[in-house]
C-alpha cells in the first residue's frame, strides 16, 4: 500500500507562482526517485521533472529555469516550485515514485492536483 497525495494546485495568473507538494506514505521505498508529470486536456501525460534520493534532478526543456524540484527525505515529500507560470502549464499535475531506485517505470501515482494558469 503506497499513497501519494498532491497539494498546492489552484488558479493563478500568468507570471504567477505555485508550489506543489506530494507526501508519500505507506510501503514506499524512501530512496526511490520521485517525479512530477502533467496531463492537459486532450493530451498525453508528459514528464515534467524528477529527483533522486541524492537530489540529482532532471527537467523537461519547457520548464527549465522556471520550475524547481526538491525533496525532503525526512518527510518523504517532494516539491515542485513553479515560477513564471504560463497558460501552457495548465494541466493536472501528478507525482509519482518508483518501487526501487532501478525500476524502469513509475509504479505509484497520486490523484493529481489541478493547475490552471489564466492569461
Amino acid at each position: 500500500q503506497v499513497q501519494l497525495v498532491e497539494s498546492g494546485g489552484g488558479l493563478v495568473q500568468a507570471g504567477g507562482s505555485l508550489r506543489l507538494s506530494c507526501a508519500a506514505s505507506g510501503r514506499t521505498f524512501s530512496r526511490a526517485p520521485m517525479g512530477w508529470f502533467r496531463q492537459a486536456p486532450g493530451k498525453e501525460r508528459e514528464f515534467v521533472a524528477a529527483i533522486s534520493y541524492e537530489s540529482n534532478y532532471v527537467y523537461t526543456d519547457s520548464v527549465k529555469g522556471r520550475f524547481t524540484i526538491s525533496r525532503d527525505n525526512t518527510k518523504n515529500t517532494v516539491y515542485l516550485q513553479m515560477n513564471n507560470l504560463k497558460p501552457e502549464d495548465t494541466a493536472v499535475y501528478y507525482c509519482a515514485t518508483k518501487s526501487g531506485s532501478s525500476s524502469t517505470s513509475y509504479d505509484y501515482w497520486g490523484q493529481g492536483t489541478q493547475v490552471t494558469v489564466s492569461s
